[in-house]
């Protein structure tokens, strides 16, 4: 908690009208304040559509996936009816989560605590040992839904009953994407990190309009043309993208980021998705507290063969040491918020325009929740 600033005062301190040139980034306290944090947990993540796995996880009738968002623990499954629903994963009796697993495969939900059963439609098929009990509507005592669909390979929910529907909210992303064939690609590994930065000191590293390419990630530099990096700004995501070029710099990474073009979308508020020839990966980030964030990576590959599993692991090899390198740079960038010495950073019109746009995004957002958070109080 920053002494003597309300939350409208650190909400304010940051100008989300300033053209580019005259812009700053969101100050310090946004990043290290509690209450920020909390207020990002009522009015961006529990409002905004939210990744929480893959379409193949759900194909057939009874398999599921299970997540968090917003600190609400949620469950995602085929119903026999070839229907997809999400439902909080909380029992209606004493609140155990009745799906326990990751991911898998049931004919019917069964909470582990006391025996509670619901169908895949979250319907309560039976409760043991409760006859007696009276004024009990078990037709009211079902899972409580959410809102779950399905973009490209990825299953979405929402906990926002109101929110709009998933495309509307991915915007133009729905028809930027399609050229690229994501669908076509096939899941093939995935890697977590839990880094000590507040989850937007990531984003911000992604979005600075590869800024920090050069120096940070050498080898990945030697395969983009830097100096024809464009960043594009529509709707609710950022699109930054650089011509290839061919280089013997660093022979792993010029073996697997191929392609005539490197493509990197970011999605309001915390996915990416990074596109090369035969090649994508996603980047999930999830706030853990003000102070930490993990990061799923998934990654996928045209061919998934047996033949190309040494190739397709060297790949995420590749993918594994960019993350380090910035897994290092968040952390030291968390620690210098702290510092007295730092209030906030100007923007590069060449290459921090989706920083931006991140920034107005999630003001726009903040100070609509607080907004809505004090008139209820009143």
């Amino acid at each position: 908690m920053i002494k003597g600033m309300s939350v409208q005062q650190i909400l304010a301190s940051y100008d989300d009208r300033a053209p580019l040139s005259e812009a700053s980034t969101i100050p310090a306290p946004w990043y290290v304040d509690a209450r920020i944090a909390e207020l990002e947990t009522k009015t961006v993540f529990s409002q905004t559509w939210q990744m929480v796995g893959r379409i193949e996880q759900v194909e057939k009738a009874g398999q599921f996936v299970t997540a968090t968002v917003a600190g609400e623990p949620i469950v995602v499954v085929r119903g026999n009816d070839g229907v997809l629903r999400g439902f909080y994963n909380v029992c209606r009796h004493h609140a155990a989560a009745v799906v326990t697993e990751p991911c898998g495969q049931a004919s019917i939900l069964h909470c582990p605590y006391h025996g509670w059963n619901y169908g895949l439609d979250g319907a309560l098929k039976g409760m043991p040992e409760f006859d007696g009990v009276k004024d009990f509507d078990r037709q009211k005592n079902g899972l409580v839904p959410v809102r779950a669909e399905i973009w490209e390979k990825f299953v979405f929910i929402n906990l926002d009953p109101q929110a709009a529907p998933l495309h509307e909210f991915l915007g133009g992303l729905v028809r930027k994407a399609a050229p690229l064939g994501l669908a076509k690609l096939n899941y093939f590994d995935s890697r977590s990190y839990d880094i000590h930065c507040n989850w937007k000191v990531f984003i911000d590293n992604y979005l600075d309009g590869g800024y920090h390419v050069p120096h940070l990630h050498k080898a990945l530099s030697s395969v983009l043309d830097y100096k024809a990096y464009t960043i594009e700004n529509e709707d609710r995501y950022c699109l930054q993208s650089s011509p290839m070029v061919s280089s013997d710099e660093d022979a792993a990474t010029g073996a697997t980021r191929k392609g005539d073009r490197a493509w990197y979308f970011w999605q309001y508020p915390n996915l990416m998705i990074n596109c090369y020839e035969g090649y994508m990966d996603t980047n999930l980030v999830i706030p853990i507290d003000v102070d930490h964030c993990r990061v799923i990576f998934d990654f996928y590959f045209s061919d998934v063969s047996e033949a190309r599993r040494e190739y397709n692991t060297q790949s995420v090899a590749v993918g594994n040491r960019v993350q380090d390198e910035d897994l290092g740079i968040c952390e030291a960038v968390q620690r210098g918020l702290k510092s007295r010495a730092y209030g906030a950073g100007r923007l590069s019109v060449r290459r921090e325009a989706g920083e931006q746009l991140f920034h107005q995004l999630l003001a726009a957002d903040l100070k609509r929740g607080l907004g809505a958070g004090a008139a209820a109080a009143d």
